[in-house]
């Protein structure tokens, strides 16, 4: 059992033990260096001796004491003598001895305490994260203090302090309802989905899987040397420590063997850019090339983007196919499957657009004379990215309403690609319902100053959406609420920092409900609408919807994100069941931007955030699943290496779930230089092949 977990978690003593010494040798070299260059130097006593900077903070104040020993008497100056053979030999037992027994400490707490603790953590975290467990408040900069529930049993509830070098403490913690700032709403990944989804399927952790639990976090930048990313380890009791037990270093991890398991079409989404403006086909000779090599490794197809801004771009209902026609022809004629995106929303100025495309001229000149017609935020910000709902019905566009608008396109979409409908080559029309395609409001533009973690803003304050909303009020018998939220905060706010996002704030109580309530259901009225004319308009074709995950204080008690985002989604209601429920209606697939590596890194890097990508995405699979809702993924950010791979493959197909549901396809964003470097495109295809269920060779990470 022991050499079946050691090969699972892959621990090497040796490694390890390699890279102590190195560790401690490069430590003496550096003083050794140090000394022959200031052998001679003059040090007053009470000035502070500066030193290299060590692994961990105990180092540091070892080592400075043992310069501070080295001065000569007080009173006067003194020489620096070099340091005894022996006297090394003996520093060099007692970091061993220390490391090894951090490393155990360490990794019992990681194995059975679930603690999340750095791979180079040192005795101030594990403090912190003792203390927290007891259920006191550990800030990041080291201030101590007990809880509202701990205070009654501290005396004197002065605040203990705890000094720690790093930057980077983990803030993973379960806040105190007594800290301003930090929400007591917070829950694990594992507690919150078990109260909130009793009965669903939740998956069992891979070893690679980038969780705080199953795998440590990348370690810090130490001794100016950029530390590699190790795994934790199981290490047995320590009674008597030797210079061999030292923390295990595992070079690679065994990997999920995907053979045999069911087939997931694996898609590609073709640049942005590909059709320009004038609706003609970019560089056709390299993009047949590009989408050759992709055919070679068995890519099942393509997605593109159908623009709005450039088939309708100058006259109402003068459609221009032409580059789109030229481009179907080509993935037909190689066999290859076509996703198509109705693109109803502008491109440009959002993460990853590399060219603008905006909406169509005409559309443009309407709205200059009544800008109404674009979702507007409670300063009067408009933004252009894409319409309002508020005029679905309302004819103001040329005299159709915006329903009509897409309706037209739509149907001349399905009328002039007849023949690649017919032969089976467009396999899903998935149908833009919002800002970047998505089924949501744009609450958190770049535009307009908006930057990750902000809770951004609500965007209900055009007039159409805001006569919806005092109909809405004066139904309820409650004309004064026909307004939004005055303390909801701005674009960068924090959920503390609002008197509605905040625990116990306006978003819970009687008005903040009915607003909720109102503003998620012109969202899911929306897609219903539009989803139901384009499952009319392509009648016998499967149909989808885009919804991304707003993963960002999706740990607190108000998921304030989601909310500016229109979904209605608190600890403690569910704000997708009614949204999948319109899809089931529709016969849509939902299709979820999916948050892998790259998101989880921005994570750390945003710890405070209270983010939890893979419970969101948990949430939304289980509640499309429940009502026999097909699921699409694709990636949210470009993703090159083995781990992000795995990680969208675990998503792909739950390893333990009863009912063997998977994906129903998954895209891959997108082609371009980047994916058909050697290196990239070999690891891609292997990635196709796992995503096909074939077997692979080297199942290693």
């Amino acid at each position: 059992m022991a050499t079946d977990m050691q090969r699972l978690i892959g621990t090497s003593e040796e490694d390890d033990e390699e890279e102590m010494d190195m560790d401690v040798k490069e430590e003496d070299d550096d003083e050794e260096e140090n000394g022959e260059k200031h052998g001679r130097r003059q040090v007053m006593v009470g000035v502070d001796v500066c030193t290299a900077p060590s692994s961990s903070n105990n180092n540091q104040f070892q080592h400075q004491q043992e310069i501070q020993e080295q001065v000569g008497t007080p009173g006067g100056g003194g020489v620096r003598r070099s340091r005894p053979l022996e006297e090394k030999e003996r520093t060099k037992l007692r970091e061993r001895h220390r490391r090894a027994i951090t490393a155990r400490i360490l990794a019992g707490l990681r194995r059975h305490g679930n603690y999340n603790l750095r791979v180079r953590a040192d005795i101030n975290d594990v403090i912190a994260a003792l203390a927290r467990e007891a259920g006191w408040v550990v800030l990041p900069d080291g201030t101590t203090f007990p809880s509202r529930s701990q205070g009654s049993r501290t005396a004197g509830g002065a605040s203990s302090m705890v000094t720690s070098s790093s930057s980077h403490m983990v803030s993973q913690q379960t806040p105190s309802t007594s800290l301003r700032g930090v929400s007591s709403g917070y829950r694990s990944s594992v507690e919150y989905n078990t109260c909130q989804m009793k009965g669903v399927f939740m998956p069992t952790p891979s070893p690679y899987d980038l969780s705080p639990i199953a795998q440590s976090q990348p370690s810090l930048v130490e001794d100016g040397r950029e530390q590699t990313e190790i795994q934790s380890h199981i290490g047995g009791p320590v009674d008597a420590v030797s210079d061999k037990q030292i923390a295990d270093v595992p070079p690679k991890l065994p990997e999920r063997d995907f053979s045999g398991t069911p087939y997931v079409p694996a898609y590609v989404m073709l640049p942005l850019g590909v059709i320009n403006l004038k609706c003609e086909l970019i560089d056709p000779d390299g993009l047949l090339k590009q989408l050759r090599v992709l055919k070679s490794i068995n890519v099942d197809g393509v997605m593109v983007d159908c623009w709005w801004g450039i088939v309708e771009a100058h006259t109402p209902q003068d459609y221009n196919w032409n580059g789109y026609k030229k481009l179907f022809q080509m993935v037909s004629e190689l066999k290859l499957k076509l996703q198509v995106v109705m693109s109803f929303h502008e491109c440009g100025g959002n993460v990853g657009d590399d060219v603008c495309i905006p909406l169509p001229h005409w559309v443009a000149e309407i709205g200059r004379i009544n800008p109404h017609i674009f979702f507007t935020d409670r300063e009067g910000r408009r933004n252009p990215e894409c319409l309002s709902w508020g005029i679905d019905k309302e004819r103001v566009l040329r005299g159709r309403t915006a329903l009509e608008v897409y309706f037209d396109y739509m149907r001349s979409f399905r009328v002039e690609f007849d023949e690649f409908f017919q032969n089976g080559v467009i396999s899903m029309v998935v149908v833009g319902l919002g800002p970047c395609g998505e089924l949501r409001y744009p609450s958190c533009p770049v535009k307009h100053g908006w930057r990750y973690p902000g809770i951004g803003e609500f965007q209900c304050y055009d007039q159409y959406l805001l006569k919806n909303l005092r109909k809405a009020s004066e139904a309820r018998g409650h004309s004064f609420w026909a307004r939004g939220p005055d303390n909801a905060g701005s674009y960068n706010s924090r959920p503390h920092e609002t008197g509605f996002f905040c625990d116990g704030g306006d978003y819970n109580g009687y008005y903040g409900r009915f607003f909720l309530n109102w503003y998620s259901q012109v969202l899911v009225d929306h897609g219903d609408r539009v989803l139901s004319l384009a499952k009319l308009a392509f009648e016998g074709t499967c149909i989808g919807a885009k919804l991304s995950g707003f993963h960002w204080w999706y740990k607190t008690a108000s998921h304030a994100a989601e909310l500016t985002a229109g979904f209605y989604n608190p600890c403690n209601r569910d704000g997708y069941a009614a949204i999948v429920a319109m899809l089931k209606k529709n016969g849509a697939v939902l299709n979820f931007a999916s948050a892998e590596l790259p998101t989880l890194e921005r994570q750390e890097e945003f710890s405070e955030a209270l983010a939890d990508p893979d419970g969101l995405m948990w949430q939304l699979m289980n509640a499309a699943w429940d009502v026999c809702t097909p699921v699409a993924s694709e990636n949210t950010l470009p993703c090159h290496d083995r781990v992000g791979y795995n990680k969208i493959l675990d998503n792909a197909k739950p390893l333990s779930d009863p009912d063997g549901r998977h994906f129903l396809s998954f895209t891959y964003l997108r082609l371009g230089l980047g994916l058909m470097e050697r290196e990239n495109f070999m690891e891609f295809e292997r990635f196709v092949k796992r995503m096909h269920g074939e077997a692979v060779l080297d199942l290693q990470v």
